[in-house]
């Protein structure tokens, strides 16, 4: 059995023991002795108690310091007042032993102490510190929760958390003032980090917001009204430009949803525009047919949720709308199409649809043709469903004016030069993006029948000479100076040979440049001819160069006065049309990206002949080497070395003329030229 409870005791669990069980063991105390002493100091206050009169207390409280001016203990005192009336028990004579044996103890300790010297005091400090530190509460890990030991704050321990007066730990702010306090000063402000906000400003650039000088009142109205939209309830009597703004920094902040969605709402408005619909659902969408019945033109972005319950409410609560804009609206059916063109579609005059994955195929477009015959603007862009098959029956819409196709099936050039030669006479707008099969013969179709474009975008076509851009702007062609062009990726590609053939120039090169540009030039507003890298360095020279003579337009058949008059101004040899470099008056966007040719020199010339250039956009110019001094009131995105210059000097009387830098005339005198009367762009807002 002996044997069995040894085992058992042995394998016992025991839990861990305190500091203080350690201690009380090493000194051999045990808790019979702490107990038996307590009883004995209890028992010897009470006999004090009982048989000691007010006069011995009394007599005791004067006798606590003797004649050499040592101070006697009050309890001992007592007990001899008491020993001289009663006769004393054992426990109290042995407990009066006991103390006067301490007493002698620590006088000895004393004297011990005294002839050791300090070795023996360090010693003994020592030991008292270990003891004290032994009761220390350990400072808390990095990572848990701690007092603030000045302020009483709750924060988290860190590894550079700083200890307090006391021993204990400080917060953050308490460290920094223990900090300044240490170092007998407060400490030195930091300087303003340079370029703080560079990013937001490279933003607004991109966005088309100057950033030099203060805001308009306007704009600062509206950046406001978008910070605080939670806290708005209505927007008022606003303009249809306003709301539309307002809906654009909305959807670029990704605000807009069902609560703010109403602050667009108005029964009296014509125009709604949401362009960011993703957070709407079906009641939302139901909700701005309800407010609205009178609306004609609808504007919806990511209509994610646009379902067929919708367009038959819409079709119910809003007869009126003429102009229908929706994108990725993918819920709706090919029926419910179907049911819309034929009940609503003679009213529709402007259609406009973008990311449609699974529905509207070719049999839709044909149902759209038969019943929308008044349809004079008409987009298609990423409609996976429709094939080069629709191109014919486009054909049929007599009065289109404006044509914008983008299709995800490769498109042949025998199908669009038909509909370009049905079409073509009545077109403003051509734009036919992602061309990869156009040849010269698309270029010659257009140049023979659109005798009234004004805008002409062809993207990615790399199967057209340079020759045939040159014949697209010579004088035999019908076509009339263009206000918008935008030849993106016209250039060849060949891996081998990225320069191109150099017997027969493919893309947009350099003398297919020089004719658009001395055909167009006087009338053009933006022009876009990004990653057109064939484009040579001296063209560019000689197209924006300031001592070269503005361009004579020679038009085969002028539509009206006003272009026979800026013949004639161009002409003459009158000071505005020679000495001044004004050659492009109206152009405000310029896209040059990747055209690897442009130099700082191309930039500083761009800027001399074009005064209402408000965008130059060069991303992709490796060659801007140089820093590019902008002037005030224009925008140069993309090269990340450019300056903005502040300076301006007055007028000079010529309306800004020579702050273009007509002072290129002048041997020495061009930077100077630059400084001279240089117009206040305003700029309110992309």
């Amino acid at each position: 059995m002996s044997s069995r409870r040894s085992a058992a005791n042995a394998n016992r669990i025991r839990g861990p023991q305190s500091a203080l069980t350690d201690f009380l063991a090493a000194n051999n105390i045990s808790a019979a002795q702490i107990r038996d002493s307590y009883n004995q100091r209890a028992q010897a206050a009470e006999a004090t108690n009982t048989t000691a009169t007010p006069t011995d207390i009394e007599a005791a409280a004067l006798a606590r310091t003797d004649t050499t001016g040592a101070e006697v203990d009050t309890t001992t005192t007592t007990v001899t007042v008491t020993s001289t009336t009663t006769a004393p028990s054992k426990k109290r004579k042995r407990g009066g032993d006991d103390k006067a044996a301490e007493k002698k103890k620590a006088a000895a300790k004393k004297a011990k102490k005294g002839k050791k010297g300090s070795d023996d005091e360090s010693d003994d400090n020592y030991e008292d510190a270990m003891g004290l530190d032994m009761y220390k509460k350990a400072k808390p890990l990095p990572g848990q929760l701690e007092n603030c030991e000045i302020c009483a704050k709750r924060f988290t321990v860190t590894a550079y958390s700083k200890s307090g007066p006391d021993g204990g730990l400080v917060c953050g702010p308490c460290g920094k003032e223990l900090a300044k306090e240490a170092v007998g000063g407060e400490k030195k402000p930091k300087a303003a980090v340079k370029g703080k906000g560079r990013r937001k400003v490279e933003s607004q650039r991109l966005d088309g917001i100057l950033t030099s000088g203060s805001k308009t009142l306007q704009q600062l109205c509206i950046e406001k009204v978008a910070d605080f939209h939670q806290d708005i309830e209505e927007f008022g009597d606003l303009p249809d430009n306003l709301l539309s703004r307002l809906s654009e920094i909305f959807a670029k902040r990704r605000v807009i949803d069902p609560r703010t969605m109403k602050l667009f709402l108005r029964p009296d408005l014509e125009t709604v525009a949401i362009h960011d619909a993703a957070k709407l659902e079906v009641e939302d969408y139901k909700q701005i047919f309800a407010v609205v019945p009178k609306v004609k033109k609808l504007v919806l972005r990511n209509a994610c949720q646009f379902k067929d319950e919708v367009m038959e409410y819409m079709m119910e609560k809003a007869p009126l709308i003429t102009h229908f804009q929706v994108y990725a609206a993918n819920l709706i059916t090919n029926s419910m199409w179907e049911k819309f063109f034929k009940t609503h579609g003679h009213k529709l005059e402007t259609l406009s649809l973008e990311w449609l994955d699974a529905t509207f195929d070719d049999d839709i477009v044909q149902t759209m043709i038969t019943h929308c015959p008044n349809l004079t603007r008409l987009k298609l862009k990423y409609c996976r469903q429709i094939t080069a098959a629709s191109l014919v029956t486009l054909a049929q819409l007599k009065k289109l004016n404006h044509l914008s196709l983008q299709l995800s099936a490769t498109v042949e050039v025998d199908l669009l030069i038909p509909l370009i030669t049905t079409l073509g006479p009545k077109l403003s707008t051509l734009s036919l993006e992602s061309c990869t099969e156009a040849d010269d013969t698309l270029l010659d179709a257009i140049r023979t029948t659109c005798g009234k474009l004004n805008k002409l975008r062809l993207t990615d076509i790399d199967c057209v000479s340079d020759a045939a851009f040159v014949s697209l702007f010579s004088n035999g062609s019908i076509i009339p100076a263009l206000s918008y062009i935008d030849f993106t990726k016209a250039r060849d590609i060949d891996n081998n040979n990225p320069d191109g053939p150099a017997d027969n120039p493919m893309g947009l090169c350099s003398e297919g440049f020089k004719a658009m540009m001395a055909h167009s030039g006087l009338k053009l507003r933006e022009l876009h001819i990004p990653s057109c890298r064939h484009i040579s360095q001296a063209a560019f020279i000689d197209v924006f160069s300031p001592n070269k003579p503005a361009p004579v337009v020679e038009e085969a058949a002028p539509e009206d006065d006003d272009d026979e008059e800026m013949a004639d101004t161009t002409t003459a040899p009158t000071l505005a049309a020679i000495a001044l470099p004004d050659h492009y008056p109206n152009l405000e966007t310029l896209n040059l990206s990747f055209c690897s040719t442009v130099e700082a020199s191309t930039i500083r010339a761009i800027f001399k002949t074009c005064t209402s250039l408000q965008k130059l956009i060069a991303f992709g110019c490796f060659k801007i080497l140089e820093h590019v001094t902008v002037p005030k009131g224009k925008l140069l995105v993309g090269v990340p070395n450019a300056q903005d210059a502040i300076e301006q000097v007055g007028d000079d009387g010529f309306g800004g003329a020579f702050g273009a830098g007509v002072g290129w005339g002048l041997d020495g005198m061009g930077d100077v030229g630059g400084l001279l009367g240089k117009g206040v762009v305003e700029e309110v807002g992309a």
